[in-house]
């Protein structure tokens, strides 16, 4: 029997059985009248011919099937994304059809907690699986792999050096965006330690410090900071992360958790403002040991 499965990679990696796109049953199947049909109003949601205006996306296409005959090895990546669920649970919830790029299957797949379990012993990783028939085609097979990384105890986390970069520009205005994201870093820094520490970078038209590295005995006064913080102006995130790199510097704690942490809507648009530019910004810090 051949088989011909592609590989879909996050924390978890599904094989999935050869499709030729044809038949209308098969689960998943994009029928481009249908979704027409959707995005003009017809089938119960509203037009909507720009459902992601102002927003920009990656282009995202479908990865072509693999013969694992001739290409049996495959990578994966440990930092497991589940924010397409939630973004495109937010265009439903509005009643708009999502952008076809904000729809990433791998991502919708990691929102959801799978509870597989621990690794054992020395073994820094375990691996889940199960196999079946496939239900739309009778030759093939599916295969479902699941990777767990091992847990680490609250109390055996390395001390923090964090800096909060926050993005206050006048696209994070929106109820959903700046005033969600304090609530969110209040419940953050509820949990900090007393021997961690967190600073506060925001940037807009500049970029500024709204709170020096303070330790996690005073909460209190991280929390006001938090709170004080307002939107308005255009998006200078380039200088933003120049700055809150500095302080992560500055307070660098030797085998502990050295850390950027940035929120934004992501539109950056003034300074370097192409993902290419931003990115060889972050890579050109790496080597210091603090992460991003």
């Amino acid at each position: 029997m051949k088989a011909i499965v592609t590989l879909l990679l996050l924390s978890i990696i599904f094989f999935s059985c050869e499709y030729d796109g044809d038949d209308p049953s098969y689960p998943g199947s994009f029928n481009e009248s249908a979704y027409s049909d959707y995005a003009n109003g017809i089938g119960g949601l509203p037009a909507n011919p720009d459902p992601a205006a102002g927003e920009q996306y990656n282009e995202y296409v479908e990865n072509p099937f693999v013969n694992v005959a001739e290409s049996p090895v495959s990578t994966f990546s440990v930092d497991a994304d589940g924010g397409s669920y939630s973004n495109v649970r937010r265009f439903i919830t509005d009643q708009m059809i999502p952008p076809a790029a904000a729809i990433r299957t791998e991502e919708f797949i990691n929102y959801f907690p799978l509870d597989y379990a621990n690794p054992t012993g020395d073994t820094p990783i375990a691996i889940n699986g199960e196999i079946s028939s496939c239900p739309w085609n009778s030759e093939n097979q599916l295969i479902r792999i699941g990777i767990k990384g091992k847990s680490v105890d609250r109390a055996d986390f390395p001390t923090g050096n964090l800096v909060l970069l926050v993005d206050v520009s006048g696209s994070m205005s929106n109820p959903d965006k700046l005033p969600l994201l304090q609530e969110s870093l209040r419940l953050f820094v509820e949990e900090m330690r007393p021997e961690d520490k967190i600073a506060l970078v925001t940037y807009a038209g500049s970029a500024g410090v709204a709170l020096d590295a303070t330790a996690g005995t005073e909460k209190a006064k991280i929390i006001q900071a938090i709170a004080s913080l307002s939107s308005g102006g255009s998006t200078a995130g380039a200088q933003g992360i120049i700055t809150a790199y500095e302080i992560a510097e500055q307070n660098f704690v030797e085998g502990g958790n050295n850390r950027v942490i940035l929120a934004s809507d992501g539109d950056f648009n003034v300074g370097p403002s192409s993902q290419e530019e931003l990115i060889e910004l972050i890579e050109s810090k790496r080597a210091s040991g603090i992460f991003l």
